[in-house]
């Protein structure tokens, strides 16, 4: 890797005051089947046995339909669910005092929402669809209910809990020690391989995330973010047109 070098400060980014206004009402909500989803393999339990299914398909009491720029929740609300992404994808973000937004997640098709929800009953962060998504709902206390019935469901809860845990760590360590270069080209490979688990190429991909949002993600301006894939084009190892993004060279990102 580079050797760290100086990082631009970040950009100052003032909240519109109607960005926090209460979440809107859920838009319409349908019934959920684990069985039927092509995200299932990442979301449920390994192991679960087939007369188990049903128990967690009856938990998730709806699929909540989330349109792109709206919240699914945010920072202060009660926490009652977990959520799990069926299709799209959302970002999470905390507000400071003064009104700067800082981005904390991006989350995936396949992956948890709500978790930082169950320390105090509260929602510390907030989460906002970068598309339209389908949400599924698990209500916490039911889910509890039932990890004390099926060793396997308390044990993915187990694991979701450690895997944000290992990301929050791993993104102390993009922000603490590498240089602008390595945390753009760290960010690319990281949604590459997550498309690459869900199925999806892993050479080419939209990335939803707007280069203003992947500047507060990784600590930089946007204008260091948009210098950077420029770099990255005329060196051949991506091709990026708008939000869609080539890797042309893979070994290349990753040997920054």
């Amino acid at each position: 890797m580079l050797s760290p070098t100086a990082v631009s400060p970040v950009a100052v980014r003032q909240i519109n005051p109607a960005s926090l206004a209460p979440a809107p009402a859920p838009a319409r909500q349908t019934a959920a089947r684990c069985s039927a989803c092509a995200m299932r393999h990442l979301c449920m339990p390994q192991g679960l046995a087939s007369d188990e299914v049903p128990k967690l398909e009856a938990l998730i009491c709806s699929v909540r339909k989330v349109r792109r720029g709206e919240a699914l929740y945010r920072a202060g609300d009660h926490f009652d669910n977990l959520y799990a992404v069926r299709s799209g994808s959302l970002k999470t973000l905390i507000v400071h005092r003064d009104g700067r937004e800082q981005i904390t997640g991006l989350q995936l098709a396949g992956e948890a929402l709500g978790l930082d929800g169950i320390a105090n009953d509260t929602h510390a962060f907030s989460a906002i669809a970068l598309e339209d998504s389908s949400i599924c709902t698990l209500p916490y206390a039911a889910l509890k209910n039932l990890c004390r019935e099926t060793v396997t469901m308390q044990d993915r809860l187990h694991r979701l809990m450690g895997d944000q845990f290992n990301r929050e760590a791993a993104q102390m360590m993009v922000l603490g020690s590498l240089s602008a270069e390595e945390r753009v080209a760290n960010f690319l490979l990281d949604v590459s391989e997550r498309n690459w688990q869900r199925g999806y190429s892993h050479a080419e991909f939209h990335l939803r995330m707007s280069r203003e949002d992947m500047g507060s993600y990784l600590g930089i301006t946007l204008e260091t973010v948009s210098r950077i894939l420029s770099r990255f084009q005329k060196r051949n190892l991506i091709d990026a047109q708008g939000k869609l993004i080539r890797i042309v060279d893979i070994e290349g990102l990753r040997a920054l």
